[in-house]
C-alpha cells in the first residue's frame, strides 16, 4: 500500500520546524511508520545544493539560477527518498516542497508559477503531495521569530517586499488548491496550532487508508 505524503508550507518564522515536530511525536504514539525530511535537502546530494542556495556569499545569485537549483535538488530528493519510502508505506513529512518554488520563484522572485511548474515536471515525475498544511503568518512578525533564534540566511535576507510577496503568494495558491492545502493561522498558540493539524491529517489518513 501506498504511503502518505505531507508537506508543511509558509514563510520565514511560521513555525513549521515546531509543528513537525509535535506530529511526529503524535504520528509515532500511534504506531505509523513515519519520516521527517526537508527541502532543498534529504539526501547527500540535495543538502550539497541546499549549501549553496542558503549560503550568503552567493548573494549574486541569479533568479533563475536559483530555481534550476532548487528543481535539481528536488529531482534527486524524490528518486532517492520520497518516492521509495511512499512505495515502502511509509507517512513522510517533508518541511516545504514545490509550492515554496512556486512561491518564492514563481510569485516574489517574478519568474511565474507556470515557469516553475514547467522546470519541476521533471525534478517531480508527476509526484503531489496527499495534504498540504499552510502554516499562514504575516512576514513582519515571521521574520522578527526567525531574527530572535538565529544569524539570518541568504533567503531570509531578502527584502521585505518580497516576503510580503510569498506571504501573499501563498495565500492565493491556497485558495486555488482548497482540497489539497489547508491554510492554518500560524498567530494562534502552538498547542491550537498542532490540534488543527492533527485533525486534518486525521482525516486525511481515515479516507486514504
Amino acid at each position: 500500500m501506498r504511503g502518505l505524503f505531507i508537506t508543511i508550507e509558509g514563510a520565514e518564522g511560521s513555525g513549521k520546524s515546531t509543528q513537525i515536530d509535535l506530529l511526529k511525536t503524535y504520528l509515532d504514539k500511534n504506531k505509523y511508520e513515519i519520516v521527517l525530511t526537508r527541502e532543498p535537502g534529504g539526501t547527500n546530494i540535495s543538502e550539497a545544493i541546499r549549501n549553496i542556495l542558503l549560503d550568503k556569499q552567493y548573494m549574486e545569485m541569479s533568479d533563475t539560477t536559483e530555481a534550476l537549483l532548487y528543481a535539481a535538488s528536488r529531482a534527486q530528493h524524490v528518486e532517492q527518498f520520497i518516492k521509495p519510502a511512499l512505495e515502502q508505506g511509509k507517512i513522510v513529512i517533508c518541511d516545504r516542497f514545490l509550492d515554496s518554488s512556486l512561491i518564492y520563484q514563481g510569485c516574489a522572485r517574478g519568474l511565474g508559477i507556470e515557469t516553475i511548474e514547467e522546470i519541476n515536471k521533471y525534478a517531480t515525475k508527476g509526484l503531489e503531495p496527499d495534504i498540504t498544511i499552510l502554516l499562514d503568518i504575516e512576514p513582519k512578525q515571521g521574520l522578527k521569530r526567525k531574527e530572535d533564534q538565529k544569524e539570518l540566511d541568504r533567503i531570509e535576507l531578502q527584502k521585505s517586499e518580497f516576503h510580503e510577496k510569498v506571504c501573499n503568494g501563498f495565500k492565493e495558491l491556497a485558495k486555488k488548491h482548497p482540497h489539497r492545502i489547508k491554510k492554518i493561522d500560524a498567530s494562534k498558540s502552538i498547542e491550537d496550532i498542532h490540534n488543527e493539524i492533527i485533525s486534518i491529517v486525521s482525516d486525511k489518513i481515515s479516507t486514504q487508508h
